[in-house]
């Protein structure tokens, strides 16, 4: 698509705005392609390892309020409804914190937005590091109602898929498991980004590409800054 020759334009908008406006359209289709290329690259990856373990989850029932009650529930178990993929949202909140990282709690909520439109083709859940009750006391806090929580404190999958170590502590991150023809759950993807970038200590933004509140914030004259990052409320600066 030659952009030079399309005639999309906007009231009041000057030449000089439109020949830029072109350049960076001309970008973003390149980008959009960039995307789809490197998705069906994510695709396409071969089988990957078989988990070490069959990992044992702790997980509470439906009402948030309980904090008690605890399920076991083991990694094979959460493939379920013949869905053979299943994607776990790993969030920061440590087992000695009394909250999550703020950032992961913005992403969490999203996720908990979103969780039953991709529960519809995949088996969804989040999972942290922090003991049960105060995953779910949190959670409550939070509404978070859609998502189903998991927390691998009795186990070692934040150490074994590389989301938590002595080295740099724990790190936001994604890991996909499928389910092959054979039955044999197998990993299939994880964003490793997330690894390259804490050791080599740049700006950890590792997951933009699965976090619309980055990619809105982009769309501004400002951008997304580089000293602002999502906070737990904001109720005080609204209704002051």
């Amino acid at each position: 698509m030659n952009v030079d020759q399309h005639d999309y334009q906007l009231p009041g908008e000057s030449e000089e705005y439109r020949k830029a406006r072109n350049e960076l359209l001309s970008a973003e289709l390149d980008l959009v392609e960039q995307i789809e290329a490197v998705a069906a690259q994510r695709r396409a990856l071969p089988a990957g390892g078989e988990p070490p373990e069959d990992y044992e989850f702790d997980e509470g029932l439906a009402d948030l309020r309980d904090t008690q009650t605890v399920h076991k529930v083991k990694l094979s178990e959460l493939f379920a409804d013949g869905k053979d993929t299943l994607i776990l949202i790993n969030t920061m909140f440590a087992p000695d914190a009394d909250v999550p990282c703020p950032a992961c709690n913005s992403l969490a909520d999203g996720y908990n937005a979103t969780a039953p439109h991709v529960s519809d083709r995949v088996n969804f859940a989040l999972v942290t590091k922090a003991p049960l009750h105060k995953l779910r006391s949190w959670a409550a806090a939070r509404n978070w109602r859609d998502i189903r929580l998991l927390s691998s404190f009795n186990n070692t999958f934040n150490t074994d898929y590389r989301t938590e170590s002595e080295e740099w502590g724990q790190i936001p991150s994604i890991t996909v498991f499928h389910r092959g023809e054979d039955g044999v759950i197998r990993h299939h993807y994880s964003v490793e980004a997330a690894l390259w970038l804490s050791r080599e200590n740049r700006d950890q933004r590792q997951l933009d590409l699965f976090w619309p509140l980055w990619h809105l914030l982009d769309l501004t004259p400002q951008g997304r800054g580089k000293d602002w990052y999502p906070r737990y409320s904001y109720r005080e600066e609204v209704s002051g």
